[in-house]
């Protein structure tokens, strides 16, 4: 494929629902940088390479201001013309069961860094006046995530976070954009060992869908997109259901225990 002459930045690239936004960006013809934490982003840009694209890659971990200033630093200066920022991390079970030092690590990851980040190339972008921003928020900042708690929250915080930005940039060329995905089919759940509930055990969206209709709505300027007429349902009931039904509902999503015997 020819390239188009942009760059864009994908993090959380080396699977799922990143990995696809990297393959939608590469199939418009942009020269990527892609990131992830692991050695799986080498497999993931051999991948895009395969198919004509032109892939770099850092692994850092982007949980962490040196994980984000190597990201940077790997930019070289060059203009981004889209910034993807996917990188996020889920954690089950009950929030006093959890190890505090891996709650810290999904609020670094989904929050801080992703800040972080957006800081930075926001920033350039501002200058020059141009370029596109999709935040991976969720359908579950809509909902208090009993047994998921502490994702649920950062996931509503990257969803009003995304569009505030977006109203403070509107007399700009800088557009910010929002996927709010549900449930999907990607490594998520098994890695948030929560292959014993019933939102990890039950069938999900396609990533390579998600990932589109995010893609999408970047390029055309959307304020958001919420992927999946289940879940577009679901986002519209949530926001005229008390907070604490709302959480009561979730607990049969994503206790431990609820998974359906096959």
């Amino acid at each position: 494929m020819a390239s188009n002459g942009q760059f864009a930045v994908v993090t959380g690239a080396s699977t799922g629902i990143g990995l696809e936004l990297a393959r939608c960006c590469a199939k418009d013809g942009f020269d990527l940088l892609i990131a992830a934490d692991e050695p799986e982003i080498e497999r993931a840009a051999a991948s895009l390479r395969a198919n004509g694209a032109n892939v770099e890659t850092v692994q850092a971990d982007l949980a962490t201001s040196e994980g984000v200033d190597k990201l940077y630093a790997a930019i070289r200066g060059r203009q981004v013309d889209a910034l993807l920022a996917n990188a996020g991390r889920g954690l089950g079970h009950a929030f006093l069961d959890q190890d505090l030092s891996e709650v810290k690590r999904v609020i670094d990851t989904n929050v801080t860094g992703t800040v972080e980040l957006i800081h930075k190339i926001g920033n350039d972008m501002r200058r020059r006046n141009a370029g596109r921003i999709l935040i991976t928020g969720s359908i579950a900042g809509f909902v208090p995530g009993s047994f998921q708690a502490i994702y649920n929250a950062t996931k509503a915080f990257l969803n009003s976070f995304s569009f505030a930005l977006r109203e403070e940039l509107k007399d700009t060329k800088i557009t910010v954009s929002c996927l709010m995905p549900g449930a999907t089919e990607t490594e998520f759940f098994k890695r948030a060992d929560m292959m014993d509930t019933k939102v990890g055990t039950e069938a999900k969206d396609d990533a390579a869908d998600v990932a589109r209709q995010g893609f999408d709505a970047m390029m055309s300027g959307e304020s958001d997109v919420v992927t999946g007429m289940k879940n577009k349902i679901q986002s519209s009931v949530a926001n005229v259901t008390p907070a604490e039904m709302l959480a009561k509902q979730h607990r049969g999503m994503a206790e431990p225990g609820t998974a359906k015997p096959h």
